[in-house]
């Protein structure tokens, strides 16, 4: 299934993209506290975690592209939300756009297409974790129905100072 909007495409992320996934991933990893990653990584490091979301089943990799260029504006993703059992029916979610790409609707666009994806599973909530401050993703979360249930004081350590999560979940 192939979701467009003027300019921009959605579909499923496959091998190829690994490295501009990687190199997209590493901006924030580098430059930012969204994700509490301190290292960057190769993309043969990647591998394992771009092989965890196949085209179907709970864990999904959606891919915006310029739809003539080809070049990833964003990508995202559903991922399990902790490893036991009984939390087989929750995900962890998460959306990353490139610097250069925001106020496109490009994350709009990849979470409408993760959750219609994901409709058919047998999934019962989805969590968002994000690094405080950050307004443009609490907005996103909210317009797709996620309500603030929590948020973790100082619970990472990056660029010398502790940063906040606030959690938000999501029936489905």
């Amino acid at each position: 299934m192939l979701s467009e909007s003027a300019e921009i495409q959605v579909r499923p992320g496959v091998e190829d993209d690994l490295k501009a996934l990687t190199d997209l991933y590493n901006h924030y990893v580098r430059e930012t506290p969204i994700t509490f990653d301190t290292e960057p990584f190769t993309p043969e490091e990647r591998r394992p975690w771009l092989l965890s979301h196949p085209e179907d089943g709970p864990y999904r990799l959606r891919v915006a592209t310029d739809a003539d260029s080809q070049e990833i504006l964003g990508y995202a993703t559903s991922s399990p939300y902790r490893a036991k059992a009984a939390y087989r029916t929750s995900v962890e979610t998460t959306v990353y756009v490139a610097p250069d790409a925001g106020g496109r609707g490009i994350g709009s666009l990849l979470y409408t297409s993760l959750f219609d994806a994901l409709a058919g599973e047998d999934l019962h909530r989805a969590y968002a974790g994000i690094a405080q401050p950050n307004a443009a993703s609490e907005r996103l979360h909210a317009r797709f129905g996620f309500r603030h249930v929590g948020t973790y004081g100082e619970v990472g350590r990056k660029f010398g100072r502790y940063w906040d999560v606030a959690w938000y979940e999501k029936p489905l």
